[in-house]
């Protein structure tokens, strides 16, 4: 009786064993929590965003959760919701624009940092001789659209253009950039040009009112600031018969004739693909390179062309 008693009990034991060995296989299972922090909303930067969690989940199903957080613009904002991140442990961070590329930077030399919308890599981390890679704990994809074919398209459309207005918001270093690539294009054709810095928004009606008596066409790289206000901007323009050539699809949408654009969900999706590497795979993210839209396409608003009367050659597709 005392041998039955004794197997039972063995029984139950090893039974609870194995059950225990069971849940910590299940609970042991890798699982990924990753933060984002995006700048503002705004179609494209949200397309990158959906774009890069779209492919983690496809490739990893309930095993990844986001933190998806929005600085409203706000530099400080971008600092406190990283530093967030840092204290949360999170396994990567997603820095959506230059904002918060540079908050997440500053938070963590440690956690993986992925950028995206990011213009320019070396000017947003201050790096004088950027050779793709970072070399720490940064990497990510770049949403900077040729600026040669975008100087080629104003050309394109108003080949008797005497000035073009450069608008960018000068508290954006990556829109700064985009207009020094575009003043040497614009040097390069004999075409003059005139900036018109913006400190914030608070400063858009005035400075674009001024833009358009002085400019037959307007030029707008890709402008967190100036995207959060294409319906301000479109209100100035289009009265005033000046067509705006924008960086990327989303001002345009809002108060452009054409733009050069990348697709952001399809940037996003590269991104995604870059942190599977980095979390499942292995990959050292300080030597991965910083990557590109693989395409551009010229796309065109057909409700203002029209309204300014603007023929658009063929080879443009009309923004949905």
């Amino acid at each position: 009786m005392k041998k039955k008693i004794v197997s039972v009990l063995l029984c139950a034991v090893l039974g609870l064993s194995i059950a225990g060995c069971g849940g910590q296989a299940d609970s042991g299972e890798k699982t990924y929590k990753i933060g984002v922090c995006q700048l503002i909303e705004h179609p494209a930067l949200d397309a990158a965003t959906n774009g890069f969690k779209d492919v983690l989940t496809e490739k990893l199903g309930d095993k990844v959760s986001f933190d998806v957080q929005n600085a409203q613009g706000e530099q400080p904002t971008a600092a406190t919701i990283c530093n967030g991140f840092v204290s949360a442990n999170v396994d990567l961070i997603l820095a959506n624009a230059t904002s918060p590329l540079q908050a997440a930077a500053a938070a963590t030399t440690t956690i993986p940092v992925l950028g995206t919308s990011v213009t320019d890599y070396g000017t947003a981390l201050e790096v004088s001789d950027w050779s793709g890679a970072s070399g720490r704990n940064i990497s990510g994809t770049c949403d900077l659209a040729p600026i040669d074919e975008q100087e080629n398209m104003i050309v394109e459309l108003f080949p008797s253009v005497k000035q073009v207005g450069l608008m960018y918001c000068s508290a954006e270093a990556n829109s700064k950039y985009q207009i020094m690539l575009m003043e040497k294009e614009l040097d390069a054709d004999g075409i003059a040009y005139k900036e018109y810095a913006i400190a914030d928004s608070n400063e858009i009606q005035s400075v674009f009112a001024t833009a358009v008596t002085e400019c037959d066409v307007l030029y707008i790289p890709t402008d967190n600031t100036l995207a959060n206000s294409t319906e301000t901007v479109r209100n100035i323009v289009v009265p005033a018969g000046i067509p705006v050539i924008a960086g990327e699809e989303g001002i345009c949408s809002g108060c452009g004739v054409a733009s050069l654009s990348i697709d952001y969900y399809d940037l996003g999706r590269a991104t995604g693909e870059m942190a599977y590497k980095i979390l499942v795979e292995g990959a050292d993210i300080s030597t991965m390179n910083v990557e590109y839209a693989p395409n551009v396409t010229k796309k065109y608003n057909a409700d203002i062309v029209s309204q300014l009367g603007i023929n658009i050659p063929d080879g443009y597709v009309v923004i949905e």
